[in-house]
């Protein structure tokens, strides 16, 4: 929440309750004035921008209802809380019909109001944040399909384009969730090639003995089930983009056979000995650090320089945090439909705080599982994935080994700065690391 006053509005006819509640709330270190002519405050709320206002319901010669509308009128922004006495309770529920967001009751003592006050302040600030995400990505979504306003990444957004363009290949590397393939959407959709093929393939999706047929193409006979001849996707996609997904994946072999088609643009499709040509430019991306790959043996050198034109480095969510609230808004904005929830602070702070090892579309997933539980038009703390809502918590400890180990090294994952830090913290190399993270799927 912010650090700087707000400034508070205070209107009721009785002298002693405002004199009272601005002693309180001045207390707090905020911005008070107090009016007990409604038809004054009308003019201060048209010359003021305040934050928050109490409005007491029963007063002359305007009582709060009408000073309600006008508020919601002169300062929409303004979040207005009503005052009410017990017997004018069923009015503040209507007032909340129309705009109020809660009530206070009479009487209040100075440790309840100073209490109902900051959780005002905290919805307030939540909400003037998601109109401020909202006029962001009004800036950002027209121009790029990635969402961000971390400076790295719009340096890497800027990159992508500028080298759109050219026929260089080029290399995407992040973590997995990280928003690699939207990054090789982004340069197709730039380049001049944007009206032929985009073809996209996870190389680690696809069995290795079937991997050359996938990308190369057969010919009818060349192996059993062949029974007819098929073009590859490198040929389907003549004149556009190939995105290799998860190119650490690939066998030697068929390694070899990739940098020759990238050296030559030509290729044999399988049980074939006709060599054919065609353009396509490739983009690949991997989660692991090549660089590590090259000194183990598991990639060719040639290869990854072949690849390496021009190299694009995706940051991982824990390390672009302002990002996390525009994100949140923009998937509420894409799966909520017309009816957008709003977020209670608890669940905010717990999703900022979450370390987001699943990057981008673990967070993805979250907010369309939570929208699919929260009621009442708000999501919250309970509402949550419990590892996500523990996040304001200590972790708790697993009984079984294997689980120990998998829960320390997500625990360790979420508070080194890289995997190389993370290998240091676990005193295993990064080879190591990612063996484990593959087994255990994190």
């Amino acid at each position: 929440m912010k650090t700087s006053p707000f400034n508070i509005l205070i209107i009721d006819d009785e002298p002693n309750i405002v004199k009272t509640m601005r002693i309180c709330l001045q207390d707090l270190g905020q911005n008070i004035t107090g009016i007990t002519d409604p038809r004054k405050a009308i003019t201060a709320l048209s010359e003021t921008q305040f934050d928050l206002a109490f409005i007491d319901l029963k007063m002359n010669p305007l009582d709060g209802m009408e000073v309600l509308e006008t508020v919601k009128r002169v300062s929409p922004r303004t979040t207005v809380v009503m005052i009410t006495a017990h017997g004018t309770i069923d009015s503040a529920v209507e007032a909340i019909k129309k705009g109020a967001y809660d009530y206070l009751q009479k009487p209040f003592d100075f440790v309840e109001l100073q209490l109902f006050t900051k959780k005002v302040l905290e919805y307030h600030h939540l909400k003037e944040e998601v109109r401020r995400l909202e006029k962001q990505l009004a800036d950002v979504s027209p121009d790029s399909p990635i969402i961000s306003q971390n400076p790295k990444m719009l340096e890497q957004i800027a990159l992508a384009k500028r080298v759109a363009d050219s026929d260089l290949s080029i290399l995407l590397e992040g973590e997995s969730g990280t928003g690699k393939e939207l990054f090789a959407q982004l340069i197709h959709d730039e380049s001049d090639r944007s009206n032929n093929p985009f073809i996209k393939i996870n190389c680690a999706a696809i069995p290795d003995n079937l991997l050359e047929s996938e990308l190369f193409g057969h010919v009818k006979g060349a192996f059993s089930g062949a029974v007819k001849d098929r073009k590859g996707r490198f040929e389907t996609a003549h004149g556009g983009t190939v995105f290799l997904d998860e190119i650490a994946e690939m066998s030697p072999a068929l390694q070899a056979k990739l940098l020759r088609f990238l050296q030559h643009k030509e290729f044999e499709a399988v049980g074939d000995n006709v060599t054919r040509k065609v353009d396509v430019r490739i983009i690949a991306a991997t989660n692991i650090n090549l660089e590590e790959a090259l000194k183990e043996g598991a990639f060719r050198e040639d290869l990854f320089y072949r690849l390496n034109a021009v190299r694009i480095k995706l940051l991982p969510l824990r390390e672009r945090p302002e990002d996390i609230p525009l994100l949140i808004h923009h998937f509420i904005n894409r799966y909520a439909g017309e009816q957008k929830p709003e977020i209670e602070p608890q669940a905010m702070k717990a999703l900022r705080a979450y370390r987001w090892n699943g990057n981008v579309r673990e967070l993805r997933n979250v907010i369309e599982r939570t929208l699919v539980l929260a009621d009442e038009g708000l999501i919250r703390l309970r509402d949550l994935p419990e590892e996500i809502a523990a996040s304001l918590q200590r972790p708790t400890t697993l009984p079984t080994l294997e689980e120990v180990e998998k829960q320390h090294i997500k625990k360790v994952l979420q508070f080194a700065d890289d995997y190389r830090h993370a290998a240091e913290i676990l005193a295993i190399d990064q080879a190591t690391l990612w063996r484990k993270r593959k087994r255990f799927g994190i």
